[in-house]
Parts: structure tokens; C-alpha cells; sequence
């Protein structure tokens, strides 16, 4: 399986998501691969600290791809990996269309904020650009994030819900500061300690319907 984790508006968390995914990913199968397609390139400093806090031992394979070669060098690797997962930037970019054109999962987190939200439109309308290419593309999207009190969480989800080029994933990830304590180490949420026992449960249940989506693609 290929695992596209994109949009076209930065700072909604893609390479969190994507660096936490490879681990719990990582622990579950054999081989895993991390591309980063983002030209901030967050994904592999995540992999830099990971490899010190580690000692190399790393669970995962972790490269830089762009532009056209994602899509061509993700083709000739698939064979090698059990799932791929690739983290684009947060702009509407050659690379994260190269990766869009073979993937199997799109995966496209919303921060709850009305110029977040209103990217959808233009989110739908890659979506439906690339399907002419990539027609088995399954599309999700999830409120990562989320606020801890407020209305903005329900009226994004439901904004999310009428879109009918995305999948709405009901699970909501809150915007705890374990996440970026963690990824500052190169460890997965389920690796700091103290446990943030919340944010583990919310990590796991987007783990965990992925997972199940596989098996039902498979």
C-alpha cells in the first residue's frame, strides 16, 4: 500500500502524522519506506533525531524524493516494501501529484480553522484531477489539531462531511504538546514518556482504520 499524506495548506501536521505512522507501521510489518516529498524536508530531520535517540536503529528505510522521481523511483521500489508512506508539503506541487498519481491512500489532515476548511474546494478539485489518472485512489480526510473546548471542531467535521470527494474519518486528533515533544526526539507519540495516554488513543484509532482499510483494499 501506498499512503499519501498531503493537502495544499501548511502547518496541519502532514509530517507528524506521516513520521508516526512509519513507526506504528514499522512495528506491525517488516518493511516499511518513508518518503519525504516536502521541501522542508520536516520528515527527515525527523529521521536524523530518531537515528541518534535510536543508535541507527531506525525500524524503518527513510529517503528524499522530488518532483517527478517520486513517482518514479515510489513505482520501482514498491516491489521491496510492504507499505509506503509519503509526506508531500503543503502546497499544490509537482511532487505531491507525482505521489497522488500512485497512490493507494490519500490522507489529508484539516486543522479546525475557517482557512483551513476552506482548502477543501481546492483539495476536491486535485482529487478529481488525479483520479483521471489514478482512478483506484481512496481519499480521507480527519480533523488533526483539534481544539480541546469550542464549536470549531463539530462545524469543521461537518463542513468535512458534506465534501464528497473525501471520505470523512470521524476521529479527532488533539493539538497536544506531546506530538511536537516527541517528534523533537525522533520518537513516535507511543514512545515518550511520560505517556500522553489521550493522544495515544486518538493516534491509534487513525492507525487502526488505515489498518483496516488495507485489509479491505487487500
Amino acid at each position: 500500500m501506498i499512503y499519501v499524506i498531503g493537502g495544499i495548506k501548511g502547518g496541519s501536521g502532514k509530517s507528524t502524522i506521516s513520521t508516526n505512522l512509519a513507526v506504528l507501521m514499522a512495528r506491525k510489518f517488516k518493511d516499511i519506506l518513508l518518503i519525504d516529498a516536502d521541501d522542508q524536508q520536516t520528515a527527515s530531520d525527523f529521521t536524523v533525531f530518531r537515528s541518534e535517540t535510536m543508535k541507527d536503529n531506525l525500524d524503518y528505510t527513510s529517503i528524499q524524493l522530488s518532483d517527478r522521481t517520486v513517482r518514479d523511483q515510489t513505482i520501482k521500489l514498491r516491489s521491496k516494501y510492504d507499505h509506503i508512506i509519503i509526506d508531500t508539503g503543503g502546497r499544490d506541487t509537482t511532487s505531491q501529484r507525482a505521489a497522488i498519481s500512485i497512490a493507494d491512500i490519500y490522507l489529508v489532515p484539516f486543522v479546525p480553522r475557517s482557512f483551513d476548511i476552506w482548502t477543501i474546494e481546492k483539495v476536491s478539485t486535485l482529487i478529481e484531477e488525479m483520479k483521471i489518472i489514478n482512478p483506484k485512489l481512496k481519499s480521507f480526510s480527519f480533523i488533526n489539531k483539534a481544539d480541546f473546548s469550542g464549536q470549531d471542531n463539530s462545524e469543521a467535521a461537518n463542513l468535512l462531511k458534506e465534501n464528497k470527494t473525501l471520505e470523512f474519518i470521524d476521529i479527532f486528533i488533539g493539538n497536544r504538546k506531546s506530538f511536537p515533544n516527541a517528534s523533537s526526539k525522533g520518537l513516535a507519540i507511543t514512545e515518550i514518556k511520560p505517556k500522553d495516554v489521550k493522544a495515544i488513543q486518538e493516534f491509534n484509532a487513525l492507525f487502526n482504520f488505515l489498518i483496516n482499510i488495507n485489509l479491505d483494499l487487500n
